[in-house]
């Protein structure tokens, strides 16, 4: 449904996304990650039309976003880090005037403004302005503005930013039941949203995409730092040789100062080698020599740290190379 290839844009001497790569397949949620200044949004608005690029192309629906820039514009819905809001405007007015510059035939209009509102639970709101929406609402208008025509892509940057916990489950379980009808793009910063909601991720990083996987595959290429954090209680020095023995402890560091308040404990943070794991031995190991496990949980790569280690990285190595 979308293929990016080798897509850059210069702004003067300054690149802000260079050969950039990626597709999103039919019906699928693709979470678009990177911190600020990675290029995410330089590459959403040329997906939208609304920015030409340097190089390079971009297809949707099988239409050339350059040379075929309002066959694409027809079949996208585009929600821009602010949303796009005429605040003295009520929710339903709003939106019937979006569906008419949209090309919505007038007597279509209706069913898909209803639609629109329905979908992102506006009903309640429909006759309300604007500008006297929450935050949250304000989110939900500006998805609906996206979908009013209802097109098979969806570009969504950054839908939850500023929003408390519960307009986010909202607005996340919204984006989840579009899921399957449409194709989404999705750009955020809370990386537990990516892996609750998004198929696939791409992750761009000082202009360049840097991986493209599902979150669990990532997660398992970080395999070598999943292991064991174990709480004990008495003397550490015996039990920390003797663990490093178990087949499948690859190390065992001791962080005496993320212990609990309570005297005489220790908290150690064991790793384990690629697909081994040892708990079993771990906890019989500190059993048998009279120690007192107090707690032992399994530790697991998350997105998080996928994020950080390949985005900052790059970052030390270049560096690294300045100086």
């Amino acid at each position: 449904m979308i293929e990016v290839e080798h897509l850059s844009k210069i702004y003067g001497s300054t690149t802000a996304i260079e050969d950039v790569h990626f597709s999103v397949e039919a019906g699928e949620i693709l979470g678009f990650l990177g911190p600020n200044g990675a290029g995410k949004t330089t590459t959403m608005r040329i997906l939208a039309g609304y920015l030409p690029a340097t190089t390079g192309t971009a297809r949707v629906a099988n239409y050339d976003v350059h040379k075929q820039s309002m066959e694409v514009r027809r079949r996208i819905g585009y929600l821009p880090e602010t949303p796009p809001l005429y605040l003295d405007m009520t929710v339903e007015g709003f939106l019937h005037f979006v569906a008419k510059i949209k090309g919505v035939p007038a007597g279509d209009r209706s069913q898909k403004v209803i639609f629109a509102i329905k979908r992102c639970q506006l009903l309640e709101r429909q006759k309300v302005m604007i500008r006297k929406l929450s935050k949250g609402y304000r989110q939900r208008v500006g998805i609906a503005q996206a979908l009013v025509h209802e097109p098979p892509v969806i570009i969504l940057d950054e839908p939850t930013i500023g929003l408390d916990p519960i307009q986010l489950i909202e607005v996340r379980n919204l984006i989840k039941s579009l899921a399957g009808e449409r194709t989404i793009v999705l750009s955020t910063h809370i990386l537990p949203e990516v892996s609750m909601t998004c198929d696939r991720v791409t992750i761009i990083n000082r202009g360049k995409v840097v991986a493209t996987n599902t979150p669990i595959n990532l997660m398992k290429e970080l395999s070598s730092s999943s292991g064991y954090e174990v709480e004990i209680e008495g003397d550490a020095a015996p039990v920390f040789s003797a663990l490093q023995q178990i087949s499948g402890v690859a190390t065992v560091e001791v962080h005496r100062e993320r212990a609990s308040s309570a005297s005489n404990r220790t908290l150690l943070q064991i790793t384990c080698s690629d697909n081994a794991e040892p708990g079993k031995e771990i906890a019989a190991t500190i059993v048998n020599l009279g120690l007192g496990l107090q707690e032992m949980r399994r530790t697991r790569p998350s997105l998080e740290d996928v994020f950080l280690h390949l985005t900052t990285e790059d970052l030390v190595v270049s560096t690294q190379e300045e100086n």
